[in-house]
């Protein structure tokens, strides 16, 4: 096999990028969660949550990425083959990026969360 056969695997995704588009996303999902709360009839600050939840899955199964992540130039992709994930895999990942512990704790310079569902946030290069 030629060097140039080889899949040219792409940089990860730094902390500062990810860190934006969560900050991105969450703030989208505020501003959405307060255009539709008072056609709710629960008005609480876990509308947000449930938001972000199927704006980051929803996007992520799509496209590779949320709308945060896609502004910052980030992807989702498997570990570490970098392949498309499967959608189980994005729901569960989300999931525990909610419960932030997950997101917070990290093993092999890997969040918990991309651990677990043998994931990585890369670098898109255009």
């Amino acid at each position: 096999m030629n060097w140039q056969d080889e899949p040219k695997l792409l940089p990860e995704a730094s902390l500062g990028r990810r860190v934006i588009a969560l900050v991105i996303d969450w703030t989208m999902s505020r501003l959405i969660a307060s255009l539709i709360g008072p056609y709710l009839s629960i008005q609480t600050d876990f509308n947000t949550l449930v938001i972000f939840y199927l704006e980051v899955t929803l996007l992520t199964i799509l496209f590779q990425a949320s709308a945060g992540q896609r502004i910052m130039a980030v992807k989702v992709v498997s570990y570490p083959e970098q392949f498309r994930v499967p959608a189980k895999k994005i729901a569960l990942r989300t999931l525990l990026i909610c419960m932030v512990v997950p997101a917070v704790i990290t093993k092999d310079g890997r969040s918990l969360h991309d651990f677990l569902t043998k994931t990585q946030t890369v670098r898109e290069l255009y």
